[in-house]
């Protein structure tokens, strides 16, 4: 392969995770017009059209979109490779990227971060905060942090920590004037708060389970979110139940601000995950942010 025919490919790639000339451009640090001539050129020497190219949007066709299949492995695995060969140096170095929710960002991937970079001054880590399912390989993540049960077949996935529970907690202020349901039957009659997914936009459905058999209670209220933390709060304030893992709750149940109820119907379900691609060659860098998080205190 020509060194130009390389450069093709990587500007390709970049139009089409972009979807943008002007982005694409920046990111590889070359002209609108210079990047737009060279897809032109691969696309004559390819014989097919890789881009459709309207005024306000560019998209892989067909033929694009089988390309960029091909391609974002094989970088991936270039980049990783070359990432590698900060072995070599005296001190291992480079930017780890993970994308978590907030809580495990908080509670578990913060205290490692913090103690890896004491440690090694030249690695530096980016945490992006955010509930929804992340494509590591096309966002340019090295690693994600989710619930064990919603980490992809063909990931790795590390342990990160303990088992959880679901929740569900109401305030002090709120159980003076409603009384404690004994059953998730009898949510029907409360207020409680609605978590909306970051993923598929719909309302989380509640889940319990009994004596093996599971049930999913659909629950209404006046008040909706999509961020924990504040579903916290409006509990807290007595706006009505809320039903999250339970490491949300703990300080504030030991608090005596909350107060949990229907226990017997949340059975444990697996932790937070660390999780990246299979076949994704890890850096020293990288391994080093494992290490931490199996050895934190």
């Amino acid at each position: 392969m020509q060194r130009d025919e390389l450069g093709d490919l990587i500007g390709f790639l970049a139009v089409a995770e972009e979807r943008s000339f002007t982005r694409a451009a920046a990111r590889i640090g070359t002209s609108q017009s210079s990047l737009s001539h060279t897809i032109r050129r691969l696309e004559e020497r390819m014989g097919v059209r890789l881009l459709t190219r309207t005024t306000r949007n560019v998209a892989p066709t067909e033929a694009g979109e089988q390309l960029v299949q091909t391609l974002r492995p094989a970088f991936g695995e270039i980049q990783a490779r070359l990432d590698s060969l900060t072995a070599l140096r005296h001190k291992p170095a480079g930017v780890i990227r993970i994308t978590s929710s907030r809580r495990p960002a908080e509670t578990i991937l913060m205290p490692a971060a913090m103690r890896l970079m004491a440690d090694y001054p030249d690695i530096m880590v980016e945490i992006s905060i955010d509930g929804r399912l992340t494509d590591l390989v096309a966002e340019r993540y090295d690693a994600g942090v989710r619930l064990g049960e919603r980490v992809e077949k063909d990931m790795v996935a590390i342990k990160i920590g303990p088992e959880l529970r679901m929740a569900v907690v109401g305030s002090p202020d709120y159980f003076a004037r409603r009384p404690k349901p004994v059953t998730p039957h009898e949510l029907t009659q409360h207020a409680c708060i609605n978590l909306r997914l970051p993923t598929l936009g719909g309302l989380y459905a509640w889940e319990f389970e009994n004596n093996g058999r599971p049930l999913n209670v659909r629950v209404d209220g006046q008040f909706t979110c999509n961020d924990a933390p504040m579903i916290v709060r409006a509990a807290v304030n007595g706006l009505g139940l809320a039903c999250l893992p339970d490491d949300q709750f703990d300080d504030l149940i030991a608090q005596g601000r909350l107060v949990r109820v229907l226990e017997d119907w949340c059975p444990p379900f697996p932790g937070y995950h660390l999780y990246y691609p299979s076949r994704r060659q890890a850096s020293p860098a990288f391994e080093l942010f494992v290490e931490a998080l199996r050895t934190r205190d």
